[in-house]
């Protein structure tokens, strides 16, 4: 079964079970593939959802960092917990040393010899880490490779 039908079932389970809290995010997330798939006029794929979700996190991420600031602990646990349950359908992501290798790689495999080619490089990283890693800390290592 792909991503969105499972989503879709986790969505019937959660009304059975009377989750309404996991039913309201799974209902943010159809709305944004939904949304997606009216826009473009065409059927997701597993990438396309896995980029939906990575982007909806990165959202909270962002979201908390602001409510933390302005001491709304409370708003910013709510943004934690939708992390939590957005995360369930992201695959496990990649650690320090894998991002390490995954950068090293993808700088061997452009022949990437300067910051003109970090295009090059993230490109060739993008399809192989998307959902897996934040991308921006992506984009921090492969600048840091490049400039040494």
């Amino acid at each position: 079964m792909n991503l969105k039908g499972q989503i879709t079932d986790d969505v019937k389970t959660a009304m059975k079970a009377g989750d309404k809290d996991r039913l309201k995010v799974l209902r943010l997330i159809t709305a944004a593939l939904k949304q997606v798939e009216v826009d473009e006029r065409r059927e997701l794929d597993d990438g396309d959802v896995l980029g939906i979700l990575t982007k909806m996190v990165k959202q909270r991420r962002d979201s908390i960092t602001q409510y933390t600031d302005g001491n709304r602990k409370d708003l910013a646990d709510i943004e934690a917990a939708e992390i939590e349950i957005i995360g369930t359908y992201l695959p496990e992501q990649l650690s320090d040393d894998e991002l390490d290798e995954l950068v090293d790689e993808a700088i061997a495999a452009t022949g990437a010899e300067g910051i003109r080619d970090m295009g090059k490089v993230m490109g060739a990283i993008k399809s192989k880490a998307q959902g897996k890693a934040d991308m921006g800390i992506v984009g921090a290592k492969v600048k840091a490779r490049l400039n040494a």
